[in-house]
């Protein structure tokens, strides 16, 4: 554990554990990197879905962004379910206001693997016009990629043309992630030096509910450690990968992401 090293996820909490602030905990500690949160909405959820949402005042989450912000050396911000307009525009404002804090990871999550809508469709317009032109990184999985583009994808190709439109858009870098492809988990990361794919197996067999926070958040941890955005989008595709490939059973017949299966 790089004790000095602080990574900070702003996420809504996931009552099941395996997602969002939970998952995100997991994987800084998992990657060696202290790990701090910000929590902007309390969920009711399983692997199953999302049973109830109650948002956090945005008053409150900015107290809990500013108190980590000043007290903690953050290296890197990684942001997940924020839910609503108001606490979208409290989280652009408070990083803004901390400009020392450059590596920003944006999951945009729309909405969780069993379908349940995690943010409020006006909100969606605000996520991108305030918190993407702050990101070192924004990692759309490919419905949200399709929402964002406004297109259908269906191949690696279109998704490569829907992430050099958005990179245009928006002047960051984004990770398209092709795991919603079939058979195939691999992801399309545009930048300014141009695309770079980074090959996965399609792991069968296993409830990824919270692969995309899981993702997001190992690429935070190795950036916050030091490591280039495409080397730590690289290290971060080996540890959700074999976080996949070594899950354990919480029961017969349901295997989960498992982010202690080594110490990375």
């Amino acid at each position: 554990m790089k004790k000095n090293i602080v990574a900070l996820t702003v996420a809504g909490s996931d009552s099941g554990g395996s997602a969002g602030i939970q998952a995100d905990i997991k994987t800084f500690s998992a990657c060696g990197v202290y790990a701090a949160s910000v929590i902007t909405a309390i969920t009711a959820q399983n692997l199953e879905g999302v049973r109830a949402i109650q948002a956090i005042k945005p008053t409150v989450v900015e107290a809990q962004l500013r108190a980590v912000l000043e007290g903690y050396p953050v290296k890197a911000v990684k942001t997940g379910m924020l839910f609503n307009r108001e606490i979208i525009e409290v989280t652009a404002d408070v990083l803004i206001s901390y400009p020392r804090i450059p590596l920003v990871v944006v999951d945009p999550v729309f909405a969780a693997t069993s379908g349940s809508r995690l943010i409020k469709p006006r909100a969606i317009r605000v996520l991108s016009d305030r918190l993407f032109p702050l990101a070192a990184l924004v990692t759309p999985n490919l419905p949200e990629a399709e929402f964002l583009s406004a297109r259908k994808l269906r191949s690696l190709d279109e998704l490569r043309q829907a992430g050099e439109m958005l990179f245009k858009r928006f002047g960051v870098p984004f990770l398209m992630k092709g795991g919603h492809l079939a058979d195939a988990a691999d992801d399309l990361l545009v930048d300014g030096l141009g695309m770079r794919t980074y090959r996965g197996d399609f792991v069968s067999g296993v409830n990824s509910h919270g692969s995309g926070c899981t993702f997001s958040a190992a690429i935070a941890a190795f950036l916050a450690r030091g490591s280039d955005l495409r080397s730590a989008v690289a290290k971060a595709k080996v540890f959700i990968t074999a976080s996949l490939i070594q899950a354990h059973a919480l029961r017969p017949g349901t295997r989960v992401i498992n982010h202690f299966f080594r110490d990375c």
